[in-house]
């Protein structure tokens, strides 16, 4: 595998540009800079607005790539479903279930509960009501078995 070099990257996605960094990193690979952008900002136009790691294997030898598209923070993604009425940040539930399993697999955790349990820690972190409760109050309700139905049904 000495052929393959790896490229890292933080790009808004959606709008990837052929100008640095990428550009000049992919010219000098040889690429094709316009169509790897291209595809990048296919691959990441889901999530307009967040910056967005995407990693790039190249073989060197052939000239061949691979684009591997990352999550956004679990921040951006909270961020994103936030509704504000007046100076209150609010979430619905569901939508924290949605981005615990989005974000499972980055996760060290063992199921679907827990996943649910750390996005609700970051939104505590980021001052954010679920349903307008506190975040730490629907973690009680999960341990509680309050919200099971909600959490089998997604």
């Amino acid at each position: 595998m000495e052929n393959i070099k790896t490229v890292k990257l933080l790009v808004e996605a959606g709008k990837a540009s052929a100008g640095p960094p990428l550009g000049p990193a992919l010219g000098q690979m040889k690429l094709n800079v316009s169509k790897v952008v291209e595809e990048i900002n296919n691959k990441t136009k889901s999530f307009l607005g967040m910056k967005i790691p995407v990693t790039l294997y190249v073989n060197m030898k052939t000239r061949e790539y691979e684009i591997e598209v990352g999550l956004p923070t679990t921040s951006a993604l909270l961020k994103k479903e936030i509704s504000e009425s007046g100076k209150e940040k609010n979430v619905e539930l569901k939508k924290v279930i949605k981005i615990a399993k989005e974000k499972m697999g980055d996760m060290f955790v063992s199921d679907l509960k827990a996943a649910v349990k750390t996005v609700l820690g970051v939104a505590v972190s980021m001052g954010v009501k679920v349903d307008g409760k506190s975040p730490k109050k629907v973690i009680k309700e999960i341990n509680e078995g309050l919200h099971d139905s909600l959490l089998e049904l997604v």
